[in-house]
């Protein structure tokens, strides 16, 4: 038995090294290809006058789509900071996917809305539209609310692209926060590029936790006091500022976050739209977008923009945060093995040789390689004796690389866009990067196996999102409230 188990130990030693060691390569080279692009980028862009996108003759004209599913405490302003974006030729279309509360009514009586008579086509397959509401006030022309039945978010998307005639969609989450400039700066990858048809952009997302949100925009930036939250801005800034930068100039970007996207409508149209099949509809409508063009034989191009566009809320509690990591890995094996065709085919360029075959080992497969690892390593450390200096040391070079790769991020962050200006919050960030190795880093893994045994199981539907809600502040001199009540994070059906 013994020797068996050494066997296997050797095995899964060298296999787990191999891995280990692809895995920080890849990361370093991704750390310093997106440090090298990011300061082109910002080089370039010191000098651009984002006011003349908005004279220029041929903007694109842009649908702003905002799914809402029992957003009652917080739809009026949400509605309200949308139509506020900087931007000359756009409307905002807020998709009501069926709510229980009262979020529809809100929003009728507080942008004077009626029931029209709407053309519009199902050229993607949709939930019924119950009605289409325009507002009598001038105001707020740009505003059309679709009430239909309830679909998910997906569903819903497609019902906006349905009664959207603009040449741009921008899929949003209702309750996110964009940066007024955001459809500027996303807008502008479509009107540089000639050579190649631009299908797709996304944008950096940060977290809103704790900050000071005013009118529907952030007026304060501030960290995150919990810690699972702060856990998470680390995570959000080495992937979208460390990762995404870099595979998106690679021509390998795979995802374009749910919560800020901006996609060529026909393009999306003819892909057949948002999948209702799907938990990860965001991460699959790009793969799929991707695909279609490449078997068209059409040159085309997905990119990225660093700057920070979108603030969004995270889950602040281990459950509900289990659930979300435990629907985002599902919405991975799902489109992942939905396209597998791609893996590792010249036909799709960078795209199908790097960007599927890293997310397929990297993203996907690694995490479950480490658990069965680690709990091979508990069994023989029982049954036997391991080579203790060996672990140690391994164990010590990962710790200190994971600590070094979150401390690069943290201070890539400050020295460009610097959103944390007190210092103590920038220390606090690099204190949470030493803990969470320990602390976080163990239930990622445990959520990704739970999400890849619920796939296997046929489990389908998103699972409760309740969320805290944003920071509100109230008029000068008072304290600050949190709105009453708890929301559901995503407008999705329900397990």
């Amino acid at each position: 038995m013994e020797y068996i188990f050494n066997i296997i130990g050797w095995f899964l030693r060298n296999m787990v090294l191999i891995i280990t060691l692809s895995i920080f390569t890849a990361y370093v080279l991704l750390a310093i290809f997106s440090a090298l692009t990011l300061r082109i980028y910002l080089r370039k862009n010191s000098y651009i006058d984002y006011n003349s996108i908005i004279l220029a003759p041929l903007t694109p004209s842009i649908s702003v789509i905002a799914p809402a599913f029992n957003e009652s405490n917080t739809i009026v302003e949400n509605v309200r900071a949308l139509l506020s974006l900087y931007y000359n030729n756009f409307d905002v279309i807020v998709v009501n996917d069926g709510s229980t509360d009262n979020s529809l009514e809100k929003i009728i009586e507080a942008y004077d809305l009626e029931k029209v008579n709407y053309f519009f086509d199902y050229r993607i397959p949709c939930q019924r539209i119950r009605g289409v509401y325009k507002s009598k006030n001038r105001s707020f022309y740009n505003l059309t609310v679709i009430d239909k039945i309830n679909g998910g978010k997906a569903d819903a998307l497609n019902a906006g692209i349905n009664v959207s005639h603009k040449q741009l969609i921008c899929s949003i989450d209702v309750d996110s926060i964009m940066e007024p400039d955001a459809l500027l700066k996303m807008v502008k990858p479509f009107l540089e590029e000639t050579d190649k048809k631009v299908i797709g952009t996304g944008g950096v997302v940060r977290i809103a936790n704790s900050c000071d949100i005013q009118g529907g925009q952030i007026r304060e930036v501030h960290l995150p006091k919990k810690f699972l939250a702060r856990v998470q801005v680390l995570e959000y800034t080495r992937a979208f500022l460390m990762g995404r930068m870099a595979w998106a100039k690679l021509d390998g970007l795979l995802l374009i976050s749910g919560a800020l996207g901006m996609f060529d409508r026909e393009t999306v149209i003819k892909c057949g739209g948002y999948s209702i099949k799907t938990v990860g509809e965001d991460m699959e409508l790009v793969v799929r977008m991707r695909r279609y063009m490449a078997e068209k034989g059409e040159p085309y191009e997905v990119t990225y923009i660093p700057d920070p566009l979108c603030w969004t809320e995270v889950p602040s509690t281990l459950k509900v945060l289990a659930r979300q990591r435990n629907r985002w890995t599902r919405g991975t094996v799902e489109t992942l093995f939905e396209h597998k065709n791609i893996f590792f085919r010249r036909k799709y360029g960078k795209f199908g040789m790097l960007g599927y075959p890293y997310w397929f080992f990297f993203e996907w497969l690694a995490p479950i390689i480490e658990f069965f690892a680690l709990t091979f390593f508990i069994i023989y450390a029982i049954v036997s004796s391991p080579n203790w200096p060996f672990v140690l040391l391994l164990f010590g070079f990962v710790y200190t690389f994971a600590v070094s790769l979150s401390v690069w991020a943290v201070l890539f962050e400050e020295m460009t866009f610097h959103k944390y200006e007190r210092k103590r919050d920038v220390l606090k960030l690099i204190g949470t990067a030493f803990l969470e190795p320990f602390l976080f880093h163990p239930l990622t893994v445990a959520w990704a196996i739970k999400g890849n045994f619920d796939y296997l199981r046929g489990k389908k539907g998103w699972g409760k999102m309740d969320r805290e809600g944003f920071w509100n502040s109230t008029m000068p001199g008072k304290k600050k409230r949190k709105f009453r009540g708890k929301k559901k994070e995503d407008s999705s059906k329900i397990d």
